[in-house]
Order: C-alpha cells, then sequence, then structure tokens
C-alpha cells in the first residue's frame, strides 16, 4: 500500500463542567500531569492540550453523534459544559489510537462526559469510552473511530485513517442483503489480523471470497480537515458483480 506523504493525526473533544483549571488538575488519574500545551501519561505519551470555550450546538451535536445514548450524569454534565478539552496526537495504528483513547480517558475519568472524535464525527459517553479503553482489543478500538456511512448510492467507512487503512466505498446495490455491517466486520477482521489492504485485496468470510478491492481513490477531504484520509479512498466490488461485467 502506498505510504501517505502525511502522518494521520486523531483529534478528539472531551466537554466537562470544571469552573476553572484547577478543578480538573485536581480530579485528574494518579501521574496524569497536565501543562499548557500537553497531556502527559505515566507511561511517557504526550498528546497536545488544547482548551476550547463552549459551542452553544455542540450537545446536540455530540448527542446526536452518539453510537449509544449517553447516561443521564452524562447528559447533564454536557447540557451545562464551560469548556471542551481538545486533544491531539499521532494516528495510523491500534497502538496509536489506543494511546489517545487512554489520554481521553484520563479526561473522562476527571469529569469529562465523553468523547468527540473530529476524525469521524462519531461520540461516545464517558462510560461507554471507559469500557471500551479498558478492554483495549482491536474491535474495541475499530468500534471507538470508525463508523459507516450509508447512503442512497453508496456505502463508505469514515475514520479509518486512525488506524492506518483507506477508507472503503462499495455501491450500495451489491450489499443491501448485507447492510453497513458488513463493512463493520471487514474492519474487525483487518484490525485483528493487521493486514495491510491495497488494489486486489479479495476479502473473505464463512462463505467464502465475496469481495475484491478494485481502484484506489484520492480522499474526497480536503488536507486541513481531521476527517482527511491521507491512505485515500478504496473502491470495494463484489466477485458476482466483476464476473457479470466480463
Amino acid at each position: 500500500m502506498n505510504q501517505p506523504t502525511a502522518s494521520p493525526r486523531i483529534t478528539l473533544r472531551v466537554p466537562g463542567a470544571w469552573a476553572h483549571p484547577g478543578k480538573l488538575l485536581e480530579r485528574l488519574p494518579a501521574g496524569v500531569r497536565l501543562t499548557p500545551e500537553s497531556l502527559l501519561l505515566p507511561d511517557g505519551t504526550a498528546v497536545e492540550f488544547i482548551p476550547m470555550p463552549p459551542d452553544d450546538r455542540f450537545p446536540r451535536v455530540f448527542a446526536s453523534a452518539c453510537r449509544r445514548p449517553p447516561t443521564r450524569e452524562e447528559q447533564e454534565t454536557l447540557g451545562r459544559y464551560p469548556v471542551n478539552v481538545g486533544m491531539s496526537g499521532p494516528g495510523g495504528s491500534l497502538a496509536a489510537a489506543l494511546a489517545m483513547m487512554r489520554a481521553a480517558a484520563a479526561i473522562v475519568r476527571a469529569g469529562g462526559a465523553g468523547v468527540f472524535i473530529d476524525n469521524s464525527a462519531v461520540a461516545h459517553g464517558g462510560s461507554d469510552w471507559l469500557a471500551m479503553t479498558d478492554d483495549g482489543g482491536p474491535e474495541a478500538i475499530s468500534y471507538a473511530f470508525t463508523t459507516v456511512i450509508e447512503g442512497r448510492h453508496e456505502v463508505e467507512t469514515l475514520g479509518l485513517q486512525t488506524l492506518g487503512l483507506p477508507n472503503f466505498v462499495v455501491r450500495r446495490g451489491e450489499i443491501d442483503a448485507r447492510g453497513g455491517d458488513w463493512l463493520i466486520e471487514i474492519i474487525r477482521e483487518l484490525c485483528r489480523s493487521g493486514r495491510s489492504v491495497d488494489v486486489g485485496h479479495v476479502f473473505v468470510d464463512e462463505a467464502g471470497p465475496q469481495f475484491r478491492a478494485v481502484a484506489r481513490m484520492d480522499d474526497e477531504f480536503d488536507a486541513e480537515s481531521p476527517m482527511h484520509n491521507p491512505y485515500g479512498r478504496l473502491r470495494i466490488a463484489s466477485l458476482r458483480s466483476l464476473a457479470e461485467e466480463n
């Protein structure tokens, strides 16, 4: 697979109801340190720390982006949050993504309502984020950072750059019977196996070979966007449709 010219970065936001920075500092887990520029974990991981003012629209955006509804306590915190803790760090692998999960988990444990992922516009309530972080496995990490968008004509993924993978695009008519769950299973299998993927890759399920990656395309987001995937996109087609075309 072609290597990107720039490494992807993971960008997160953790809303919280801290009245002032001292309240956040008081509640950080043992061994976690916060400087004006960085959050430092006990293992030496450092991520960029970016305090952000509240936005009247953000609570609604966060709630609508959640995979599962936040708890009542998380919703109450979100409804009165005075600050968003922005965080940015390197992505491009499961290990890098898990490091960012642990960094955000430290802020959640200090009172954050949950985590919003700018790379995929997905959000998770704090309790769900902590459970996924404690799990730390490939499926938990991929579930945390990626999503599937089911459009009228195409189904595609978002956020796979965080894990070091291109996003996938497939015509809706080719997976209607399977739905977006099939793409989710592809992501899980790639994360479990650690394999890279490029044009020519054949995707196999319990019934045998089913789909092939047939073309690489540029990403649709500008390079400055947190949703930009420097690995590009791969178009996937069913082996049956390819046979019919030939």
